[in-house]
């Protein structure tokens, strides 16, 4: 068995997605200088999941950057069996971003940045619309922004002082 600290010791498994490089440019005395942005979604396919946005001049620094960040960002989201226990939109800028729970085996119906953030915090069965603008960046973190929001039915059970039975009409209106 290895010591705590050492090399050797097993670092968790974490599901890592380069969404988006994008090649951008500074115009210099000399002429322009490239350099690039990765959007990078880490997630333990468990209900935990982080974004990341890494710049440097090259691609694989940009993307280690990125996903230096994503896991420092992770955050644990409530799933309900294989999807996610309410209805919620959000908007980041101007884009917005619609996640509904779906039944068990309909699959992730999502696009892009949608599918990246979603496939990689577990959720299974999802329907989603991605709305407004289309930058990929923007979508990916109204995304995360929606996922923050979803409310864990136990949770919110005990916070109103009811029985979990008694939110049951809320929680499972898509799962009839």
């Amino acid at each position: 068995m290895p010591r705590r600290g050492t090399k050797f010791e097993k670092e968790e498994e974490f599901d890592e997605r380069v969404v988006d490089i994008a090649r951008t440019a500074k115009v210099v005395k000399g002429g322009r200088r490239f350099g690039f942005r990765a959007v990078v979604v880490v997630g333990d396919n468990k209900g935990s999941v982080g974004v990341g946005v890494g710049k440097a001049r090259e691609v694989p620094e940009a993307i280690r950057k990125g996903v230096e960040r994503a896991k420092r960002d992770m955050r644990k989201i409530p799933i309900v069996g294989t999807t996610i226990p309410h209805q919620v939109l959000s908007r980041f800028s101007a884009a917005k971003v619609l996640l509904k729970p779906a039944s068990p085996g309909t699959g992730v119906i999502a696009g892009g940045g949608v599918r990246a953030v979603v496939e990689a915090a577990g959720i299974k069965d999802i329907l989603t619309k991605s709305l407004g603008s289309s930058n990929i960046l923007n979508v990916v973190k109204a995304t995360r922004v929606a996922l923050d929001q979803l409310k864990d039915p136990e949770e919110e059970a005990r916070l109103r002082g009811k029985p979990v039975d008694a939110l049951k009409p809320f929680w499972s209106r898509t799962e009839q």
